[in-house]
């Protein structure tokens, strides 16, 4: 365990960097989650270790149930690890909260009905008390970014699922959060839809520069968007594998037909196959 611990940690700390510090906005150690009800004892995480360098668009897969979720939870301090740190920016998770180091997008957008598009972004800046005009600067500058301008007066309910969910990315990054944390936000969309907003979240990844945590149940897309996909047992959760993507950036409809795409994509499915024995090999 102990060579696989270090292997792992040294392979996320070697991921694409793109502000060239290789310093980590997530540093993740010996974390065990466990949940009690009763007298029942759920272990839900198992000594994960893990490092996620600034720039990092990792996504987390792995069977049902697995503890992605949870392992995503962990990290926004959304709930706490039973034995173990978390450390966020160089802070506790839960400083990190406090300070607004992230944003947080979930499967459904969360939106509320009775507040425009606009306001529904600005949402995170009231609770900040920043100025009106600061506000209304931010909403706008992130609704252009997800391509949405023109849509400051609808409401939610006016607006596509897909749109919806364009508008909850808006909002957790007006804040400029330093990390994205991202609970298969696309989850309930079909298809089409999935892919055009994945091909929109790699545009504002790499004009944002904001380090993003994914989780997902889809092989295609975790490769199709990440620079590496940490690869989890069954539960109790494990890090049984962390695989490089290193297809070519930026990356267009045409990557899902490269052969690599293919090779990588098989890849992650044979290892989740594999998911019961963790790997104490390099990932290259």
């Amino acid at each position: 365990m102990a060579a696989r611990t270090l292997s792992a940690r040294r392979r996320v700390s070697d991921a694409s960097d793109r502000s060239g510090t290789g310093s980590s906005v997530v540093s993740i150690s010996a974390v065990h989650k466990v949940f009690s009800d009763g007298d029942q004892r759920t272990v839900a995480l198992e000594g994960i270790d893990l490092d996620i360098a600034r720039g990092a668009f990792v996504s987390l897969i792995g069977p049902s149930g697995c503890g992605k979720s949870t392992l995503l939870r962990l990290i926004g301090d959304l709930t706490q690890a039973t034995t173990g740190t978390i450390t966020v920016n160089g802070k506790t998770a839960h400083l990190a909260r406090l300070a607004r180091d992230y944003g947080i997008v979930f499967q459904a957008p969360v939106l509320f009905d009775w507040r425009t598009v606009e306001r529904n972004v600005e949402l995170p800046l009231e609770l900040e008390r920043l100025p009106q005009a600061e506000r209304q600067r931010r909403a706008s500058e992130m609704l252009a970014l997800m391509e949405l301008g023109g849509f400051e007066r609808h409401y939610p309910w006016q607006l596509s699922g897909g749109m919806q969910q364009r508008v909850a990315i808006a909002r957790a990054l007006s804040f400029e959060p330093a990390l994205l944390l991202m609970d298969e936000p696309f989850g309930a969309l079909d298809e089409m839809s999935r892919e055009r907003l994945n091909l929109e979240l790699l545009r504002i990844w790499q004009k944002t520069g904001t380090t993003v945590v994914f989780v997902t149940h889809s092989i295609p897309e975790a490769v199709f968007l990440s620079t590496e996909v940490v690869v989890m047992s069954r539960r109790p959760g494990r890090i049984v594998d962390i695989i490089k993507v290193d297809l070519a950036q930026p990356r267009n409809d045409l990557t899902r037909e490269d052969p690599r795409y293919f090779e990588l994509v098989t890849r992650v499915r044979e290892t989740l196959r594999r998911r019961d024995t963790p790997q104490t090999t390099d990932s290259t």
